[in-house]
């Protein structure tokens, strides 16, 4: 399936993926955020040749160095993931072959699985609309808006001001509260496996 093209379960995937890379890496976030700002790395150039002696030179201007991406450490991502598989049991739901169950056996299992990523979340992270709105609401963004804060969807031309609706108020975290770990603890283990006696 083409990329530009994912399934809902695809695009899930990818956005649990991101979301725990960018939370345990605050470079990688602060770098996927200016790429939605439209700061793309700036590609390396030649160096100008000097203009003879005699004619003054110009001093080129300062090139902001390029983004450089490093690999995440995912500490934090994996204690996440645990805690959601301990409160909610979502490892278990996503990793089950649903395709056999009825749709009410996967509503049913789907509840649980709801309640406790819901509490998770609320136990760990304080979590905000980006926008007071309401959804529905036709709202103006002046220029120069936070494109990290607001994606524009639909036919998207010219320059701001945009007026538009309301479709997704959006979320900013403002507080992560995840549990301290201990050095011995093996973060890979987001669940133990169970021996009943």
């Amino acid at each position: 399936m083409p990329e530009s093209n994912l399934s809902f379960f695809g695009r899930l995937s990818v956005a649990f993926g991101s979301f725990f890379a960018i939370l345990g890496d605050g470079e990688l976030a602060a770098n996927v955020r200016g790429l939605r700002e439209g700061h793309f790395p700036a590609a390396a150039s030649s160096v100008p040749t000097p203009a003879p002696a005699a004619a003054p030179v110009a001093k080129p201007e300062p090139k902001p160095a390029p983004s450089v991406v490093k690999e995440s450490t995912p500490e934090a991502a994996l204690q996440l993931l645990g805690l959601l598989q301990r409160n909610a049991r979502f490892i278990d739901f996503v990793e089950e072959d649903i395709k056999h169950y009825s749709d009410a056996d996967i509503g049913a299992a789907a509840r649980i699985v709801h309640e406790g990523c819901r509490a998770t979340l609320r136990d760990h992270f304080t979590i905000r609309p980006v926008r007071s709105e309401s959804e529905g609401a036709r709202i103006t963004l002046a220029p120069g808006f936070d494109a990290a804060a607001v994606r524009l969807t639909g036919n998207v031309v010219g320059e701001a001001p945009f007026t538009g609706s309301l479709t997704h108020r959006g979320w900013r975290v403002e507080e992560v509260k995840l549990p301290q770990l201990v050095k011995t603890h093996d973060a890979r283990i987001v669940a133990p496996a169970e021996v009943e006696l």
